[in-house]
This record gives structure tokens, C-alpha cells and sequence, in this order.
């Protein structure tokens, strides 16, 4: 009878346990080269667009194939919430130094 009581509350407790918590959503959304990006779309460095932005900003990359995020913002975990969130592309860059028009060396995130 105990060993029943013990068994259901362990498989009761599982849901509670696999739920993210704050800290487990911050170390998903978390980025070796700074904060993870929301970016109203992505395109290569070397399709119209890309060569494009990347030509009226005077910035010449090596390989056309990178992934570009343009326009992007960054996403920061206030809480668990809205705040979070990104109804375009979520992206991990290399460089975010141009001012959000244009993140270089972009890989998607899956939040």
C-alpha cells in the first residue's frame, strides 16, 4: 500500500518536474556571441537582398552563403512571458555590430 502511495506521487510529480523554469529558458536562449536575435526575416549574404544591405553598409564577407538576420532585436528573459518571445526568425549571430539592420553569421535558434 505505501509503495502505491509512493509510486503514484512520483508520476504525479513528473509533469511539475519537466516543466522549464526561468533558469532552464534562460540557459535555452542563451548565445556564445551575446544575445539570441529576433530578426524580421534572414537571407544570404549573397542573394539580391543580402548583397544589397550588406553593399550599402560597406561590409564585405567571405563566404556567400552566410545567414544574415535583418532587422533584428535582441530577445532578453525578464521572466517567463511575451517578453521572451519572437513571432519572426530567432537567430544566434556572430556580429550584431550594425546596429540591428544587419547580424552576420547567423544560425536559426529553436526557442
Amino acid at each position: 500500500m505505501m509503495l502505491t502511495h509512493a509510486l503514484a506521487l512520483a508520476v504525479a510529480s513528473l509533469p511539475i518536474l519537466a516543466a522549464a523554469t526561468p533558469v532552464e529558458l534562460e540557459a535555452r536562449q542563451s548565445c556564445s556571441t551575446g544575445e539570441i536575435q529576433c530578426c524580421e526575416s534572414t537571407e544570404t549574404a549573397g542573394s539580391a537582398t543580402g548583397t544589397a544591405l550588406l553593399g550599402l553598409l560597406g561590409v564585405v564577407v567571405q563566404d556567400l552563403n552566410v545567414l544574415l538576420g535583418v532587422n533584428c532585436s535582441p530577445i532578453t528573459v525578464i521572466g517567463v512571458g511575451s517578453s521572451g518571445s519572437c513571432s519572426a526568425s530567432t537567430v544566434c549571430c556572430d556580429d550584431n555590430s550594425h546596429g540591428g539592420l544587419v547580424s552576420i553569421g547567423c544560425v536559426p535558434v529553436s526557442l
